[in-house]
């Protein structure tokens, strides 16, 4: 069977791509079964060589119908390899080495509730269960109560509730679950592998897990003992692990707090956090950044310091996430399913390839399926089973698909070469870097000195715009209209001030009175209510016919104050009406 899917794969490459039709796509569509009943997540799907044969398989934990039917799958090319029956619904699901004997076969480990199953050439090998909690005295007691019959079960839930509510106790499973308390156990909510001392892609490797009560433990591959143990602040939802156990290593955890910490090597508590605006969906490294899919349909890049470096917006909320790794063209991107029936192909913020799906895709994994490298396995909502083939003439460019500024503009400049009179001033600067410096700081401080003598000036003659009296907070701008002689000053004045009025002002103008006559040039102004703008109209005559202008002062006066408030200076423009005349 494998071999003739092969054999069907390369002859469906090669005449797919003869069509002009079909030339543009990138992906070859291998298989499609839409009745496969498989359910499943991105988190309980992998590619291992089960039996060391250099052909992969694909191994997929079933959630059957979430109460019963829960298997473990295996699928070799188009068919159904094997199925195990799993005993509880699976959290999560890896392949790893465990060991270093011949011949190199992975084992499969299965997160499931408080237990992890390890099988060996598809057969159980190991089981391992987490360490008891210890339990709150307090809720002991209670249970201790019911045991003897002492309350009713009306009683007991009523009394778990408050010491739940009132006394912020955290509650065990089983007393959430009302059943009887002897140890208490947490449950596994995500699981990942660890590089024990090697960096090689056949290296032994640890199993890190994470648990309800906010724990993440490493364990070590042959005896499943505890090497490590961390502890976060919330129950972790989604992980993703890099480096070498016994060099140096680093968890990317993704909380149901909405945050992400980064564990690194002896430091038992975060180093790193991530404040996400949105509960986080999914969790991938891409190289050294981490992008993160969030529920408000963003995609966000990080540096594993917590930096920020770009965001993508969606069109659909995104259901999973998962890595595209190509070593041999050097080409990673992330690859998204979302809930309008797509995939986006994204490589950092940049959308490279629009993949149409029949239906929803919950579980995404890429990798070498069979001989075939890249190759895109696919579930989805309905229990279907999608698998693509990545055409060897398949290219991806950067923003070929996502709106934005042109190619062009990443294009670098062609800078010219250091001229001769680059390189001879470089070389006085050099000589002369003290004597340069010192002039530059002589100059700034004269600069400042000059700033600081015209902002005093400012102030002590009131020619701010704005008032710098914290009891009457005034505003005003004066305008000109008309070509002359005559002219209409518009004045308007601004109460800045929150919720207290301003009175008793009166308006001053100074100016030439042989080249300038006002019809009113003093008069009050009424009260100012803060926020509303009052326009004060008054009409200025040129008298001079030499085209000539002058300045006019505007004084605005307190009763009873000597020093004006505000002071503008109006640079009157020539008037033009005389000339015409």
């Amino acid at each position: 069977m494998q071999r003739w899917f092969l054999i069907w794969t390369v002859c469906s490459e090669f005449f797919l791509c003869s069509c002009s039709s079909v030339a543009s796509s990138k992906w070859l569509d291998a298989h499609y079964d839409p009745v496969a009943n498989l359910y499943t997540f991105s988190s309980c799907i992998a590619l291992s060589d089960l039996h060391g044969d250099g052909e992969n398989k694909l191994v997929a934990g079933d959630l059957g119908t979430g109460v019963c039917n829960m298997k473990l799958k295996v699928y070799h090319g188009t068919g159904l390899l094997s199925e195990s029956t799993l005993l509880d619904l699976p959290t999560g699901m890896v392949s790893f080495l465990m060991d270093l004997h011949e011949p190199r076969t992975p084992a499969i480990a299965v997160a499931s509730g408080p237990f992890i199953y390890v099988y060996k050439n598809l057969r159980p090998y190991f089981k391992f269960t987490l360490p008891s909690l210890e339990v709150n005295p307090l809720e002991q007691d209670v249970w201790s109560q019911a045991k003897e019959d002492m309350i009713d079960p009306m009683t007991l839930k009523e009394m778990l509730e408050g010491l739940r509510d009132k006394a912020e106790i955290p509650l065990s499973v089983r007393s959430l679950r009302l059943s009887s308390l002897c140890l208490s156990q947490t449950v596994i909510t995500c699981i990942g592998t660890l590089k024990k001392n090697m960096a090689d892609e056949d290296a032994v490797s640890c199993l890190v897990i994470g648990t309800e009560n906010g724990d993440v433990y490493i364990l070590d591959p042959e005896a499943f003992t505890i090497l490590y143990k961390m502890s976060l602040p919330s129950t972790p939802n989604l992980m993703d692990v890099t480096g070498q156990f016994d060099v140096e290593f680093r968890i990317t955890v993704a909380c149901r707090n909405g945050n992400i910490y980064i564990l690194r090597r002896d430091s038992p508590k975060p180093k790193y956090c991530i404040e996400l605006s949105s509960h986080p969906v999914g969790l991938v490294r891409m190289g050294k950044n981490v992008v993160v899919g969030c529920s408000h349909e963003t995609l966000h890049g990080y540096t594993q310091k917590g930096k920020k470096l770009w965001t993508a917006y969606l069109p659909a909320p995104v259901t999973t996430m998962a890595l595209m790794d190509l070593p041999t063209r050097g080409f990673q991107a992330v690859l998204v399913g979302l809930a309008n029936c797509e995939v986006h192909m994204y490589r950092d913020k940049n959308l490279v390839s629009t993949i149409k799906t029949p239906d929803v895709v919950t579980s995404i994994c890429f990798g070498r399926y069979g001989r075939e490298d890249g190759t895109l396995i696919m579930t989805t909502k309905g229990g279907g089973l999608i698998v693509k083939i990545l055409k060897r003439t398949a290219v991806f460019e950067d923003r070929d698909s996502a709106p934005g500024p042109p190619i062009a503009q990443s294009i670098r400049l062609n800078v010219p070469k250091k001229t001769k009179l680059y390189v001879d001033q470089t070389l006085r600067e050099r000589e002369n870097a003290v004597a340069m410096h010192r002039a530059f700081q002589m100059d700034l401080s004269r600069l400042r000195l000059a700033a600081a003598r015209a902002y005093v000036k400012a102030l002590e003659s009131s020619l701010t715009p704005m008032s710098a009296s914290l009891t009457e907070p005034l505003k005003m701008n004066a305008v000109v209209q008309g070509l002359g002689p005559s002219f209409k000053l518009t004045l308007n004045i601004q109460n800045t001030a929150a919720c207290r009025p301003v009175m008793n002002l009166a308006i001053s103008f100074l100016y030439d009175e042989n080249l300038y006559s006002m019809r009113t040039a003093f008069f009050k102004i009424p009260l100012l209510v803060p926020g509303l703008n009052y326009p004060i109209d008054t009409f200025v005559e040129c008298l001079s016919d030499k085209g000539i202008s002058d300045i006019i002062k505007v004084f605005v006066l307190r009763e009873g104050k000597s020093a004006p408030l505000l002071t503008a200076h109006i640079n009157m423009p020539v008037s033009e009406g005389l000339a015409l005349n």
